[in-house]
């Protein structure tokens, strides 16, 4: 095979929530595979921490601060990177919110919360992205999904239900930009070691831990680079035939 397939010198890409947990790991994946990256979140110290990552890697890069649920500020975020970094040719919707709340304890705004930033934002960037891409009629975009865009979980109703239409957002926007050569497909990460999986090595959640860990053959969480490999191949000409698909990482928690 011809390893040039995965060469993303020349690309510019967008990773949303990229200053930390799986979006960090991708973005640094995507800049040592050659693109230049831009990472767009709101903690302005994590976000200087992860840009001199990327720039030691001699790529261009840019943080931009943005609260990915306020609506006003996406297309403006966008708007900086293309004029910092050149127009967005990936796009990763990686950022999320979780809220660890039943349907009785779980109040009305922050639900919206969570289906704001969990998906909202997620066709809103995917909606300014494309538009700057149909120019070229090349693009790639990336969603993050999760597990629980399948199964159904009592704690996390919002994520659930964010997550599980994100699915059905990725297999929509393929179907109507594939004929402009836009791929559009997901990720779906098993259990990681990130910052929204904390709580899940504390003493209240140590029977779901012991579960996770007994029903994924790999017998562990993965680690956030891990995911990198699957958002270069999705980035990248290795995959402009694919389009509508969910790549699984999950060390094969899901075969059970």
């Amino acid at each position: 095979m011809n390893l040039n397939l995965f060469d993303l010198t020349g690309e510019v890409a967008v990773v949303t929530g990229g200053n930390g947990g799986m979006g960090r790991g991708i973005a640094l994946g995507l800049a040592s595979a050659g693109s230049a990256v831009a990472i767009l979140c709101r903690n302005v110290e994590k976000n200087a921490a992860v840009l001199a990552e990327l720039r030691a890697l001699n790529v261009p890069a840019l943080a931009v601060r943005v609260d990915l649920s306020d609506r006003a500020q996406l297309q403006p975020a966008l708007a900086e990177v293309e004029s910092g970094l050149g127009p967005v040719t990936i796009l990763v919707n990686n950022a999320a919110i979780l809220v660890i709340k039943g349907m009785f304890e779980h109040t009305p705004e922050e639900w919206d919360q969570v289906i704001e930033t969990d998906l909202n934002a997620c066709f809103l960037m995917a909606k300014y992205a494309a538009q700057s891409m149909l120019a070229r009629k090349a693009g790639k975009i990336i969603n993050i999904a999760s597990e629980y865009s399948i199964f159904g979980s009592a704690l996390v109703p919002s994520y659930g239900v964010a997550k599980g239409a994100l699915i059905q957002l990725t297999k929509s926007l393929a179907i109507e930009l594939a004929p402009f050569n836009i791929q559009v497909n997901a990720i779906l990460p098993g259990w990681f070691n990130t910052d929204l999986t904390q709580p899940m090595k504390t003493p209240a959640f140590e029977a779901l831990y012991n579960e996770v860990i007994t029903r994924t053959p790999a017998g562990r969480f993965g680690n956030p680079e891990e995911c990198a490999g699957a958002a270069i191949f999705l980035a990248s000409r290795a995959s402009d035939f694919v389009t509508g698909s969910t790549v699984t990482v999950d060390g094969g928690y899901m075969i059970r």
